[in-house]
């Protein structure tokens, strides 16, 4: 008796300390989210970058600009299913958001995952640094850029496969595990990217309006514990 007793506060114990998921789309409105959409600073009429129509938040693409959570997190995997559904084009994914405009002064300081047609799962560096295996192949420089986040830096680090998309107007998966101080990317369950020595670890999470209408039909952060 003493020993199911045992079992049982062990089970009981263990679902407790299960770490639970996070919706930060409800389907239903943009509760928990800010938009920064520089255009929108000098015309207040201007449509909105961000809505949800029939359950699905969209980014328009335009005008430019970012639909930030309001809280921050580290230690997540964050899961993505999204789409094109006008034709190809860019958007993506910014993890560890923090300064808003940092870079040309539409970007947040941030480490950018690119949804980009044909190019899921690249990093972009935004005033932030990650590393990856074989930096000189992936990450090419011009002569005299750095490795860095910077406006005149070498920023872009090429993903590891190719095909891992599903055709344009299907619907894609893609998965960020952020631990401690790594970046990893699946997209349709390939795993695509891998960076470490990231400068940051946590920050907030951003989605993209960049010239292309995307739909997302889910956004689930599921927190790693430390």
């Amino acid at each position: 008796m003493l020993g199911r007793i045992l079992i049982s506060i062990i089970a009981f114990s263990s679902l407790m300390g299960a770490e639970e998921s996070i919706a930060l789309f409800n389907g239903k409105d943009l509760v928990g989210w800010t938009a920064d959409v520089p255009a929108a600073d000098k015309d207040k009429t201007v449509a909105p970058s961000f809505v949800v129509r029939d359950g699905l938040l969209i980014s328009r693409g335009t005008p430019g600009g970012h639909l930030l959570t309001d809280r921050s997190f580290s230690n997540y995997r964050l899961e993505v299913e999204y789409r094109f559904p006008k034709g190809g084009g860019n958007c993506g994914v910014l993890v560890h958001a923090s300064k808003p405009r940092a870079l040309y002064g539409m970007f947040p300081q941030s480490i950018e995952v690119q949804m980009q047609s044909g190019s899921a799962g690249d990093f972009w560096c935004i005033e932030e640094n990650i590393e990856v295996p074989d930096m000189e192949e992936r990450r090419p420089r011009k002569e005299g850029q750095e490795y860095g986040g910077g406006p005149k830096d070498a920023r872009h680090i090429h993903n590891l496969t190719d095909n891992s998309e599903k055709p344009l107007g299907e619907w894609n998966r893609m998965v960020i595990e952020c631990r401690g101080n790594e970046v990893k990317v699946w997209v349709n369950d390939d795993l695509v990217n891998h960076g470490f020595n990231s400068t940051a670890s946590s920050g907030k999470i951003a989605l993209q309006a960049e010239g292309t209408e995307v739909e997302f039909r889910k956004v689930v952060l599921t927190p790693l514990g430390n």
